[in-house]
């Protein structure tokens, strides 16, 4: 064994025995011999050759790439201050690394001079998308113009964890204790973890956090319009100028500005107009038009719907609620009391039916009867005891395995997340079958009292969504690692599998697997299910443009401000961009002081920049998916499994050894159609269609 945990490749990582003090040391060997590797195949009198390049430099960065996505998880899962520090003395050595490899001029020339028809189909789209990769990584620069790419590169993954670091800090930084009075109308099991938490810090009341398992319900439930808007002030401006003066040092503003001036000036380098351009040189879209119109396609569609949403929500605010002119934070209120009134049901009562180990099982029980494999719990070195592990198997046969973490805690960063740990490789130096592992991150409420945790639907629907993204990665059956999984799969196109999965929250024979009272044990009552459905396309029309206002402003940031020269050092040079939006998109104002930018991880610490249009582009194709399930449904409403069979062949196993739209076609044998969609979210009319 190893003398580090670090550098044990042996099968899992030893996460219960990584120390921060390992990082450096371990990081340091890792990188050498990676760098040794590259001097290796790059010598003159190496063959241009896919496979022996692979059995030094492949191996070789492969495990570089393991042991920095273990340091990479462990800062997001179970931040501390010392992990901190190591992860970011860490972070200059290996972003240099990476930005080096990628641009390495000697490397790329060999790339070239291997003759596509000698390898394996699979082989040969590897190629390919690793030349495009070099040109992308600067590969082609020279001089000066390769130095300052490299600097963009370094200085850029300093920003963007010093953002995440932000948010997360001053997510956790910011609490309230609220009193009984203030309290009213907060479900029970909230009140009970937050009476618990005060009691913990010798406090009396209820300790409120911005954590989403808090902040949401506060937002839907609580009576008290002045604690709605104390949590409601503090989330919109997390991480901005407009926090209060504790977290001001959070302040992601300039971070921002940065970031999007180095953005610019990379895709100048590259020979790109603006930074959407290069953004999308490796996405299904083809250009930042096509994204715009395509957004505004679909906000025209939906706005009749939206202001038909509004309207009915100012008229119940005024005639029930006796709320003339409703502020910013009574909108999630009135929608829940609203909701309430219109199906007679509200979240809380349908949360009741959702136990987390109930949901996680009949999970299990769709998955392995649609893609025919078996789940089971197994035993693996983890990070926190809440974290639960699982393998897949097909026919007594390994497929994967999957760490499932799924609870809300401090030092853990916020949202939900699938991250692979390692890819599907038929490994050239020893020639064995390397099977696919996973991350598969939540940030639920855990249970009370010794209770289990409860779930909220839309709870249920994130860990599908997770889930999609693990099948995704773990069913591959191709054996070349840079495309099998999720490894090289278009942005626009890797939401496809996750939001496939959402659909099957909706079924009524699988929410019989997946419920059962917290109390009585029954499954979810029809007469329920039936008010759920009812109720399942509730403001879908507000909630399609909330998702188009996001995605054009990401789009407009990265294309519009094409030369850096508008971007100036004031706030306003991105918000005009936010609020000249939220004017021409949005059916309910935003306060003039809120600053959601500044905790827009996706674009700015997550690898969405210039692609958060991907979850309504590639929620067409998974709702034109899933119609194919429908059509060929059961006569008891069940799933199909030969179409099941057919997904998984034509979807799930192929990675990206083809271009995702010839997968899409392969398994619909036509263009994906955005009727799908606009019908799965009740806004097609019928003279539409």
């Amino acid at each position: 064994m190893n003398s580090t945990a670090l550098l044990n490749f042996d099968d899992l990582p030893l996460f219960d025995q990584i120390t921060p003090s390992q990082v450096a040391p371990s990081l340091d060997r890792l990188i050498a011999d990676a760098q040794r590797a590259l001097e290796e195949v790059t010598a003159d009198a190496y063959p241009a050759d896919w496979t022996r390049i692979a059995q030094v430099l492949d191996v070789s960065t492969e495990r570089l790439g393991r042991a920095w996505g273990a340091i990479n998880h462990l800062n997001s899962v179970a931040d501390n201050p010392e992990l901190r520090a190591a992860y970011n003395d860490a972070l200059p050595k290996v972003t240099e690394f990476w930005t080096n490899l990628g641009s390495c001029e000697a490397l790329y020339k060999k790339y070239k001079a291997i003759d596509p028809q000698s390898l394996k189909a699979v082989q040969a789209e590897a190629l390919r998308k690793a030349l495009k990769g070099f040109k992308l990584s600067g590969a082609e620069l020279k001089g000066a113009e390769k130095e300052r790419f490299t600097q963009i590169q370094s200085r850029l993954s300093e920003l963007s964890q010093k953002f995440s670091e932000n948010v997360l800090d001053a997510t956790d930084s910011w609490s309230y204790t609220a009193s009984e009075e203030e309290m009213l109308g907060v479900p029970q099991d909230l009140k009970t973890s937050a009476s618990i938490a005060a009691q913990q810090k010798g406090l009396t009341g209820y300790l409120l956090s911005l954590k989403m398992p808090c902040y949401f319900p506060v937002m839907q439930y609580a009576v008290s319009s002045s604690l709605r808007e104390r949590i409601y002030r503090a989330f919109v401006t997390r991480a901005s100028d407009q926090s209060d003066e504790n977290a001001r040092a959070f302040d992601n503003t300039q971070i921002i500005i940065e970031t999007l001036k180095l953005r610019a000036e990379e895709a100048r380098l590259l020979g790109f107009n603006n930074y959407a351009e290069l953004s999308l040189a490796t996405k299904m879209a083809e250009s930042p038009s096509q994204v715009i119109e395509f957004l505004y396609t679909l906000a025209n569609r939906a706005r009749p719907y939206a202001l038909k949403d509004v309207q009915e929500l100012r008229t119940f605010a005024k005639e029930v609620l006796h709320i003339e002119n409703p502020s910013p934070w009574d909108w999630t209120f009135i929608s829940e009391k609203l909701k309430e009134a219109r199906y007679s049901f509200s979240e809380q009562e349908l949360k009741a039916y959702f136990p987390a180990p109930k949901v996680l099982s009949g999970l299990f029980k769709i998955v392995e009867k649609l893609f025919e494999v078996s789940i089971q719990s197994d035993v693996a070195p983890t990070w926190h005891q809440g974290v639960e592990f699982y393998k897949i198997e097909r026919a007594g046969k390994l497929v994967g395995q999957f760490y499932l973490d799924p609870s809300a805690r401090a030092g853990k960063r916020g949202g939900a997340w699938m991250d692979d740990v390692r890819a599907r490789w038929l490994r050239p130096d020893n020639h064995h079958l390397q099977t696919p592992v996973a991350h598969l991150v939540c940030n639920f409420a855990e249970g009370v009292n010794g209770a289990p945790p409860l779930l909220t639907h839309d709870d249920v629907i994130t860990l599908f969504h997770e889930f999609g993204h693990g099948l995704h990665h773990l069913l591959t059956q191709i054996d070349e690692r840079d495309v099998s999984g999720i490894s090289g799969v278009e942005w626009d196109a890797v939401e496809l599998p996750s939001q496939f999965m959402e659909n099957f929250c909706w079924e009524w024979s699988v929410l019989q697997d997946l419920t059962q009272h917290v109390q009585t044990g029954e499954p979810l009552p029809r007469a329920l299910f039936d008010k759920m459905i009812a109720a399942k396309n509730f403001q879908s029309g507000m909630q399609t443009l909330r998702q188009v206002e996001f995605s054009l402003f990401d789009m407009k940031l990265h294309s519009n401000l094409d030369t850096g020269s508008s971007i100036n050092n004031e706030p306003s040079s991105f918000m005009k961009v936010l609020n000249d939006l939220r004017a021409e998109i949005a059916v309910l104002p935003s306060p003039e002081w809120s600053r959601t930018a500044h905790s827009f991880s996706h674009i700015f610490a997550g690898g969405y920049a210039a692609g958060y249009y991907s979850y309504k582009w590639a929620e067409v194709l998974s709702a034109d998916a899933y119609a194919a399930f429908e059509e060929t449904a059961l006569s008891n409403g069940e799933a199909n499994v030969e179409t099941g069979r057919k997904y998984r062949i034509n979807i799930l196993e192929v990675g990206s050894s083809r271009p995702a739209i010839e997968s899409f076609k392969a398994f619909r044998g036509r263009e994906p159609d955005l009727d799908a969609l606009m019908r799965h979210q009740g806004m097609l009319d019928t003279q539409e269609h």
